[in-house]
């Protein structure tokens, strides 16, 4: 049910000529390891203001809203939340608009379901969003993206941190590096 989620938004959004990337659980599944995830994130190239073409998507592949006043919600959390009522399945659409945002939406990597494209974040954006999120099960999914794919690009990763240290007043950098640290005694 996934696959066909995926497929129905991948093809809403490119009709709207919305630039996005999926983001999240359904990510790592591609980089990393088998895992349950319930949902699906979908970082969009637009801003809030455009919150009504997402709604009028959401409605065209037979998705609720899962908040009533979608305006003041999407204002305060840059996020549209929707369920497809058959399958359970929830799908963010999260709202961006940040110089990291734009470049990471423009690296994502098309993947191929039948003849439908879905573009997933490439996979050291997926790992920046995790570190950033920090979470346990987040940093289990970066280490596991991380040993099945050893050619990352580790400068790119760093240099985004770092920027994101600066604005945040964070320590993801030094993190990062301490997970590359204790990896690489693993292998």
């Amino acid at each position: 049910m996934f696959q066909i989620l995926l497929k129905k938004a991948a093809r809403a959004l490119r009709k709207q000529h919305i630039p996005y990337m999926i983001i999240g659980g359904q990510a790592v599944l591609l980089y990393g390891e088998p895992r349950l995830t319930k949902d699906i994130d979908i970082t969009l190239g637009i801003g809030i203001d455009q919150w009504k073409t997402i709604e009028k998507i959401a409605k065209s592949i037979q998705l609720r809203p899962l908040v009533t006043k979608i305006k003041e919600f999407v204002k305060d959390t840059l996020v549209f939340p929707a369920i497809d009522d058959q399958s359970g399945i929830r799908i963010d659409f999260i709202f961006s608009y940040s110089p990291y945002e734009r470049q990471a939406i423009e690296r994502a990597r098309g993947i191929y379901f039948g003849q439908t494209e879905v573009k997933f974040a490439a996979l050291e954006d997926v790992v920046i969003h995790k570190v950033i999120a920090g979470r346990a099960r987040d940093i289990e999914d970066v280490k596991t993206v991380l040993l099945k794919n050893p050619d990352y690009d580790t400068r790119y990763i760093k240099k985004w941190l770092a920027e994101f240290d600066r604005s945040l007043g964070k320590n993801f950098k030094e993190e990062f590096s301490r997970l590359e640290r204790d990896l690489k005694k693993r292998v």
